[in-house]
């Protein structure tokens, strides 16, 4: 294994990768990020520049003593707004299970940097549908700590005992995912019986660095 599997777990409850490409070559898996997040961040940015261009300039022109040195927050806002839309854009990560080369390559790319993994096959011990607990927000309304319950996750476990995660989205999804990334590795593909139940402990193996 080349790379570090704790950089590949998700912050929040789900990815949902799609399948970019199947065939006797490859097996890749693509999450492009928030989306919809991105476009609408982008689209009130755009909406502000009727405003923020006038204001700039003003304020070019006659210094921040005049009338639209109050309003210097537009173009400001216009920055920030520009910035996360670019950020969110660039959110990407892949799965690519290359057959040729016998190797999982996980890929995860982003404004700021990115991180890659290598696997190969010989180091996979199986795939493991099992319940992760994750945080579902913020505490809020003055309790103490963040609610945590159940996910489906999707997991490559190692000859080290190491994990991978592969995915977080619907169990049944996820099953078939699991039966398709088994066969065409041709690694053993488990999964429990059920998802656990909210409070339940992690039931994926836990993750631990590889030898």
């Amino acid at each position: 294994m080349n790379g570090d599997p704790a950089r590949f777990e998700a912050i929040g409850n789900r990815l949902g990768f799609r399948v970019a490409e199947e065939n006797a070559d490859r097996l890749s898996l693509v999450w492009q990020g928030a989306r919809f997040p991105a476009f609408l961040c982008l689209g009130i940015a755009l909406t502000l520049l009727s405003v923020s261009i006038p204001i700039v300039l003003a304020v070019a022109r006659r210094g921040f003593e005049g009338p639209a040195a109050d309003l210097w927050y537009f173009p400001v806002m216009n920055v920030i707004l520009f910035g996360v839309a670019v950020y969110l854009v660039t959110l990407k990560r892949t799965v690519t299970f290359d057959h040729r080369r016998g190797v999982a390559i996980f890929v995860k790319r982003a404004l700021l940097g990115g991180a890659r993994l290598t696997l190969p096959y010989g180091e996979i011990e199986r795939l493991h549908l099992g319940t992760d607990q994750v945080y579902g927000g913020f505490a809020v309304a003055g309790s103490s700590a963040a609610e945590r319950f159940p996910a489906p996750a999707l997991r490559l476990v190692t000859c080290f005992g190491a994990t991978v995660l592969i995915d977080r989205a619907g169990r049944r999804r996820l099953q078939d995912l699991g039966d398709r990334i088994g066969r065409a590795i041709g690694r053993p593909f488990t999964a429990e019986p059920s998802a656990a139940a909210p409070g339940a402990e992690l039931s994926a193996p836990p993750l631990r660095p590889a030898s």
